[in-house]
């Protein structure tokens, strides 16, 4: 009799009165998730928060009987591997191979007739558990998900198309989660403990990990992953995204190659980091890159490129590294551009040094909404390096390094779009003088499903870096500035 077959006989059993002690044993039923061939998200999971009930959905005790297979075959799995879980020397994909030849043997002891369709989404089911993140792995796997948001072990969210949408799928307990984060963390050399309880780190493909854990995490452990695209974006892409237009990318290029600073601006989840990794693939192969990072994200396609990671204290308190301790190490590593994926500290005034002392075409990003707000966020950030600096003294040596500002915004439809792109032009008495080169067009509304109309277009003002440009030979076409190469200077 097929698996399927015993599950609907266990079903009808479960719902007839006087059901038998004796089946209740021979289908155990342990705290586990539900099998991960039940729906991600449906129509009635958005709206009601509960995935709607059809003739064709599986009962509970359906469901409680394949997740007993599935708890037995993950715990004898466990037993016959043993430590070379943890072993060192062995490839990921030589584990992978060596559990599934274990966890055939496993099945095949339970003598539990299977289908093929049947025997191969148990084996992916207890491998995901076991060897992958549990109910996360398919989502993971799904390129439509941008972002994985775990509130606790029963409540999953995920970004879809700009859109938050909640899951079916949860963890069968807190302790399942806490050895998904434990795995995750150390598989990058970071720890997560009650003396440590949060953390930040990433996976192989560079996806950027946030876990918190109790007591911090009142309701259980919290888990964040923001995904990344398995090939870079290239700027091709944004464009036909709407992200930037093509003259817009035309003056970009010619800023990175006439190495001007740039820093890229944005709130949380905008997409600073890709644009970085778009203005990254505009730099030369001749130059020795250096990049700097909290965790590991930039996706640099040259190939002269040393990657600097922070470290984090260890259990005694002792051998941090910071991002300011790594930008200071970089400028004695003959750096032709430094790309620091995140300045939020001291670091900045460091940063501003290195720009105003021969080390210019660097790349950063910094959390503000608009080009005045990360004049303003740079100034303060400045101020936490400790020197006890004047205001007009912090603002010329900002005004003097940095040479562009980007500003992106993710707008109420869901999408990422360039809104300004801004020249630091100097002082003005005690200000910093910005220039909008291109805002977005926001008057062009919205179309019948709310998505924005609009583009970013030129102010119809000539930078002052174009006289860099005709120094260095760089050329841009005149459509780029629309009426600016006729029009103000």
């Amino acid at each position: 009799m097929k698996l399927s077959e015993r599950l609907q006989n266990a079903g009808a059993t479960a719902e007839t009165p006087g059901t038998t002690t004796a089946t209740a044993e021979r289908l155990p039923t342990p705290p586990l998730a539900r099998p991960t061939e039940t729906p991600a998200f449906t129509g009635a999971t958005v709206a009601g928060g509960t995935p709607s009930s059809s003739p064709e959905a599986p009962t509970s005790a359906r469901i409680d009987a394949f997740a007993g297979l599935k708890q037995r075959a993950a715990e004898a799995l466990y037993e016959r591997m043993g430590t070379r879980f943890s072993d060192s020397s062995l490839r990921e994909e030589d584990l992978r191979a060596t559990a599934r030849e274990e966890l055939s043997q496993v099945i095949d002891a339970e003598q539990v007739p299977l289908s093929p369709d049947e025997r191969r989404r148990l084996i992916q089911d207890v491998a995901d558990d076991v060897l992958g993140y549990g109910p996360l792995q398919r989502m993971l796997d799904d390129p439509d998900i941008t972002e994985i948001m775990v509130n606790r072990m029963d409540q999953i969210y995920v970004e879809k198309d700009g859109k938050l949408v909640l899951t079916g799928s949860r963890f069968s307990s807190e302790e399942h989660l806490r050895r998904v984060i434990e795995r995750i963390v150390s598989k990058v050399g970071r720890r997560i403990d009650e003396s440590s309880p949060f953390v930040d780190a990433r996976l192989e493909d560079g996806s950027r990990v946030n876990a918190v854990i109790p007591p911090l995490a009142v309701n259980g452990s919290s888990l964040t992953i923001r995904k990344f695209s398995k090939t870079p974006l290239t700027v091709q892409k944004l464009i036909s995204y709407g992200t930037l237009t093509p003259e817009m990318a035309e003056l970009l290029d010619a800023c990175v190659k006439a190495k001007l600073n740039i820093i890229v601006s944005g709130g949380t989840g905008t997409g600073k980091t890709t644009l970085l990794n778009v203005l990254s693939s505009f730099l030369p192969n001749s130059d020795r890159i250096v990049t700097i990072e909290d965790a590991v994200e930039l996706q640099i396609q040259q190939q002269h490129v040393v990657r600097l990671e922070s470290r984090p204290p260890n259990t005694e308190g002792k051998g941090q590294v910071t991002i300011r301790d790594l930008v200071r190490n970089s400028l004695r590593m003959r750096p032709d551009r430094i790309v620091i994926g995140e300045v939020r500290g001291g670091e900045s005034l460091d940063m501003l040094q290195a720009m105003n002392t021969g080390h210019d075409g660097s790349l950063s990003t910094v959390h503000a909404n608009s080009p005045r707000d990360a004049v303003a966020r740079l100034e303060t950030l400045v101020l936490m390096a400790g020197m006890d600096l004047p205001l007009r003294a912090i603002r010329e040596q900002l005004a003097s390094a940095v040479n562009l500002i980007v500003q992106i915004a993710r707008l109420r439809d869901g999408t990422r779009r360039i809104t300004h792109v801004t020249e630091v032009q100097g002082m003005e008495g005690e200000v910093v003088t910005l220039q909008d080169a291109f805002v977005f067009d926001y008057s062009a509304g919205v179309d019948s499903s709310g998505r924005f109309l609009g583009r970013p277009i030129p102010t119809g003002i000539r930078p002052r870096f174009i006289e860099r440009f005709e120094d260095m030979g760089i050329t841009v076409s005149p459509g780029v500035f629309g009426a600016a190469l006729t029009g103000r200077r």
